[in-house]
């Protein structure tokens, strides 16, 4: 839920968890069968190329591999054919986890430049109405400026509103790895703004990483805006369900699995994304130390011990936010469970002084930055709890421990 800044109307909310149990009684039936079935898009068409492909007269190794396998069949080759593999098939290899990550970076590149060329061509189209040029100019523009060099793109798909991944920092070297976990309403067009800048997902990342480097100058850190996945259209169906979770799940542990090196990670969630993280966090890698979420819905688990992983379990809300106001329940699938930041839940409470809202949460100068950047850097003897005791800090390592982690 990050583009809500205000409190809904509770009783349209519980209108739309009844009419949810509708949802759910038909999608039993096959009613939905029709509303996943996709002609084939760009992503697709890219992966059934790479399919057909071979290098050196034998065929190119199965996109679903195992990172490990991928990384070791790239690894076998020359840096040219590195980046004849990304220029031939730029959105497969772009998206490919096991990749390098700088060829990643490359063929991405390759894409969003296609990309842009076809919105560019749209937005002349005659055949689409003023609003549709309109729309195909706003995706031409947000082309350009994910493919300033100076940025470096793991994911991207063009498909529908589109998804997209950014990294902050040298993800191949660095010692400790965030990753952010945005919430409904996030596409290619929220995935940056000008205005609430901190609201969207390039802002959270950003304001994260530099506060990381201010906690621990000598840390290298990097820092991932992971808007990977098909997020809820709002406060509707999809967001009073675990659907879009369960989706984003498999999406995030498959980066997760495929990400560099040994660094620990450290997530990052923020309302319906701490859905996702939930739902996900029974798979994570042992990697995974830390899951901090912010303005949670639920993470669709009455404990944060029935969640299934060896992290530590982070929460926090600010007394501002909207979201506490929603029922924390789960009935059939609908809602999504316990309140994370009750005492009953179990996970440590952090304060999150002046987030101001339901999207303030990275907002420069707050407790809950500082908190959650202490966190990234594994400085957990500098946390400060909810309420005003020392609880949430029980049975840490120290900082120099946890960053030597």
């Amino acid at each position: 839920m990050t583009s809500f800044d205000t409190s809904p109307q509770l009783n349209v909310w519980r209108m739309l968890l009844a009419l949810a149990v509708v949802f759910v009684m038909l999608a039993t039936t096959g009613w939905t069968a029709l509303r996943t079935h996709r002609e084939s898009t760009a992503l697709q068409a890219s992966i059934a190329k790479w399919e057909q492909g071979s290098i050196h007269g034998l065929h190119l190794p199965d996109p679903e591999a195992s990172p490990a396998r991928l990384a070791r069949f790239f690894a076998s080759l020359t840096p040219h054919e590195q980046d004849r593999l990304a220029h031939r098939y730029p959105l497969a290899v772009g998206n490919m986890n096991g990749a390098p990550v700088p060829l990643r970076y490359r063929a991405n590149h390759v894409a969003l430049d296609q990309a842009r060329k076809v919105e560019k061509k749209r937005m002349h189209d005659s055949r689409l109405s003023t609003a549709g040029q309109q729309d195909a100019g706003r995706r031409m523009h947000r082309y350009e400026s994910l493919l300033n060099p100076k940025r470096h793109i793991l994911a991207f798909d063009p498909e529908g509103s589109g998804r997209v991944a950014e990294v902050f920092g040298n993800l191949t070297k660095a010692e400790r790895i965030s990753v952010v976990v945005p919430g409904v309403d996030t596409d290619l067009l929220t995935f940056q703004r000008t205005n609430r800048r901190y609201s969207a997902p390039v802002g959270m990342a950003k304001a994260l990483y530099v506060a990381e480097r201010e906690q621990s100058p000598t840390t290298r850190t990097a820092v991932i805006a992971w808007a990977d996945y098909t997020s809820p259209d709002g406060l509707g169906v999809d967001a009073a369900t675990g659907l879009r979770a369960a989706e984003g799940a498999l999406r995030l542990n498959a980066l997760l699995d495929a990400l560099p090196g040994r660094a620990p990670v450290s997530m990052f969630c923020h309302s319906y994304g701490s859905v996702v993280c939930g739902v996900a966090a029974d798979d994570m890698p042992r990697r995974v130390t830390d899951i901090a979420v912010a303005a949670s819905p639920g993470m669709r688990v009455s404990k944060a011990s029935r969640l299934g992983t060896s992290a530590r379990v982070w929460a926090m809300r600010d007394a501002t936010d909207w979201v506490q106001d929603v029922p924390y329940l789960e009935v059939g699938g609908l809602g999504h469970g316990a309140d994370p930041v009750s005492s009953s839940f179990g996970a440590r409470v952090l304060s999150a002084r002046d987030a101001q809202g339901h999207a303030g949460y990275f907002q420069p100068g707050t407790d809950s930055l500082r908190n959650l950047a202490d966190i990234g850097v594994g400085a957990y003897d500098a946390v400060t709890c909810a309420r005003e005791n020392d609880a949430c800090r029980a049975d840490l390592p120290s900082t120099s421990t946890a960053q030597r982690a």
